[in-house]
């Protein structure tokens, strides 16, 4: 079979057209504010990371206005470094249940204002917060925003209706999406563990990342994979207490590695450390800890071999009153963000 010039032009031009539409439309997905973490479960705490990625029209974007839903409780935004941080409070719509106590009016809107972000640079606004609403999984919660420059701004404030994709949006406010009910979750997890260990006597995996043992559920444990030669690796998991008392993890051990710590990382006069908790870390009755890059986070020292990615590192996590809890890490790829990123406009 042959081609003659001109056809040979035509599928190149063909080819480029369609390479170019590719390269416009990841740099327009990338575009918007959006979440670093687009997915939660209700009835947990959730750590709400705006990623800002450009000014307005090349104008440096001086001030960020995030609107709270209703149902997000709790709110403590992070203060920045050059920025003033105003929050506007408002009465909630119902009353809602923290701590054992009714709380009825919180943060309705947080400002940073007085910064000079460039449109050559990306920068995070981030706060803290529980999801006490009646969210159903599958519903997605919306949280407009606006970025106000030095010239003109961007309302990222757009909500899809039900049935609509948000990605067809100009301006989509960005989105949370609730994966699942967790007091639903929660009761039939414990009452799955409760009933295998009356059967079995023992520590119980429930699905392929979910592992229960007493009043603990410990989901989505991952690593990276590492380079050769590599001889540390990090472990990650997100851990909920659903009993009466506190827990604490005390300990770590894999066949695939010398020796496992407990760490903090944290931001301390501009600079990022790392500690060991030689204590341990303690989880309160009723919350979820996550262990991820950039905070809690365990890690695998003098690992024996190179983790590949899909490959899986056993190891057996330790607590104080629950007892050793048998699991496996999952292997994602070098430089992951998570065990099943979400995903971003």
């Amino acid at each position: 079979m042959s081609i003659n010039f001109r056809s040979s032009q035509r599928l190149l031009a063909g080819a480029g057209f369609a390479a170019s539409a590719v390269i416009i439309s990841q740099s327009a997905a990338f575009a918007h504010v959006t979440l670093a973490t687009g997915e939660a479960r209700t009835g947990t705490y959730y750590k709400a990371v705006f990623q800002v990625p450009h000014g307005c029209d090349g104008a440096a974007t001086q001030t960020v206005r995030i609107q709270i839903p209703e149902g997000v409780i709790g709110v403590k935004p992070m203060p920045k470094a050059g920025w003033t941080l105003n929050i506007t409070r408002g009465t909630y719509a119902k009353s809602y249940q923290s701590h054992g106590k009714a709380v009825t009016e919180g943060p309705k809107e947080i400002i940073w204002s007085g910064g000079a972000l460039s449109d050559d640079n990306y920068d995070e606004f981030v706060f803290t917060s529980f999801l006490a609403g009646d969210f159903r999984p599958g519903q997605a919660i919306s949280f407009p925003t606006v970025q106000q420059c030095a010239k003109g701004e961007v309302r990222w404030d757009q909500i899809a209706s039900d049935g609509q994709n948000p990605h067809s949006l100009k301006s989509p406010a960005p989105t949370l999406r609730i994966v699942a009910d967790a007091s639903t979750v929660a009761q039939a997890q414990m009452d799955h563990s409760k009933m295998d260990h009356a059967q079995m006597g023992a520590t119980t995996q429930s699905g392929s990342d979910t592992f229960t043992i007493g009043d603990l559920v410990v989901v989505s444990p991952w690593t990276r994979a590492t380079p050769g030669g590599a001889k540390i690796a990090g472990g990650y998991l997100k851990i909920t207490n659903n009993g009466k008392s506190a827990d604490r993890l005390v300990g770590a051990t894999s066949a695939g590695a010398h020796h496992v710590e407990i760490h903090e990382m944290s931001m301390t006069d501009g600079v990022m450390k790392m500690r060991p908790l030689t204590d341990g870390l303690i989880i309160k009755s009723g919350e979820t800890v996550e262990l991820k890059p950039g905070g809690f986070h365990m890690m695998f020292m003098d690992i024996k071999q190179q983790l590949k990615q899909g490959d899986t590192l056993k190891a057996t996590l330790t607590f104080e009153k629950a007892g050793k809890l048998d699991l496996s890490f999952n292997v994602r790829a070098i430089g992951a963000s998570g065990g099943a990123p979400a995903h971003r406009h």
